[in-house]
């Protein structure tokens, strides 16, 4: 095991940096939330045209990279440091992992393009450790039937890969279904309600849904570090430039002690973000279920302690709508309660690690 990073994972890190540099801005995220169409279909399409993120979980024989969990934590941490509002990890995070569950070929060479995008009909919340309501029902004609409220990414889906019956994963074309965004939190991850009433289905097989969110939820750690690394570097940035009594407060100690002490929740984060996802990457190795639960747990904190942080360092430019750091509050607190919350992560950690419970 190594938690460094590759070269050829510095040199995908590079290459969609770069095209989020020149994309995917500041104002051009701020702009975009602002319109009818949060996402930018666009912009994703370029990632999964001209970088191939969008299979990067697909066997090459399917089309797309073979490659594995390590290559897709990169990825994600760079959409989280640029707050990015492309399906990435609705599509090719967990819609691509339940389909490679199956064993199914068809559907997943057409995500591996990008030409299809996919989501997982399951509340963004869902906990992998919780065993889920039965949203969804199989008719005697073989139609579904149902409501599933907060689910991300379905309002750009072509596809829905809807979870009903004792672990059966189906297939409905998102036409079929009735797609109503709902207000959320974090304006760059956009969820809906997500209700079908004799939708035809196709059946996929049998999936275990645990184990999809389990490993979604190891890879969006990488995505809230990035979230933290973001918000750590701008507020640097900041401190540098900003003076107060004719000298930058960088220099002020209380300020020194707390940038301190964000920069060491980072490194930890970065090293539980880097194990569970080198865990992820070796499914015949060590079980990854305690590293996720690691990750998880402290990657939601940290994210959402040093965006806060963030905020308040910035002084008044960080209460205002112009500067970027709301979007990174925003992502961080929708994402702490995403995939499992920490306290569902910790429970599971400490049943895990055979560790007693409260008295």
């Amino acid at each position: 095991m190594t938690l460094l990073y590759t070269e050829v994972e510095e040199e995908l890190r590079a290459s969609v940096r770069d095209l989020l540099a020149d994309r995917c801005g500041p104002d051009a995220v701020l702009a975009r939330i602002e319109s009818a169409a949060p996402y930018d279909m666009e912009l994703w399409k370029t990632l999964s045209r001209d970088i191939g993120v969008a299979g990067l979980l697909v066997p090459e024989a399917l089309g797309g990279a073979g490659a594995t969990a390590r290559e897709v934590a990169v990825v994600l941490e760079e959409l989280g440091r640029a707050v990015a509002p492309v399906p990435f990890l609705t599509s090719a995070v967990l819609a691509t992992r339940a389909l490679l569950e199956i064993g199914e070929e068809d559907l997943i060479q057409e995500l591996a393009s990008g030409d299809v995008t996919a989501a997982l009909v399951v509340p963004l919340a869902a906990s992998p450790y919780r065993s889920p309501a039965e949203a969804v029902t199989v008719g005697a004609d073989g139609t579904l039937s149902g409501r599933v409220r907060a689910v991300a990414g379905a309002d750009v889906a072509d596809v829905l890969l809807v979870p009903a019956g004792p672990g059966a994963l189906y297939r409905v074309t998102a036409e079929h279904a009735r797609i109503e965004v709902a207000p959320s939190l974090d304006l760059t991850r956009p969820v809906a309600t997500v209700t079908f009433d004799g939708a035809p289905g196709e059946a996929l097989g049998h999936v275990e849904r645990r184990k999809v969110l389990s490993f979604g939820a190891g890879l969006l750690a990488s995505e809230q570090l990035g979230t933290a690394q973001w918000c750590l570097d701008a507020t640097l940035a900041h401190i540098r430039e900003r003076h107060q009594f004719a000298r930058p407060i960088g220099s002020f100690q209380a300020i020194k002690h707390r940038m301190a002490d964000l920069w060491l929740d980072v490194v930890r984060a970065r090293a539980a973000a880097r194990n569970a996802a080198d865990l992820l990457a070796e499914p015949a190795g060590d079980s990854p279920e305690l590293a996720v639960a690691v990750a998880k747990a402290w990657c939601s904190e940290v994210a959402l302690r040093v965006a806060e942080e963030s905020v308040q360092l910035h002084g008044g430019i960080g209460m205002t709508w112009e500067h970027p750091v709301h979007l990174y509050l925003k992502r961080a607190k929708a994402g702490q309660i995403a995939l499992g919350s920490p306290g569902a992560h910790r429970e599971a950690l400490a049943r895990l690690a055979d560790l007693p419970g409260p008295l």
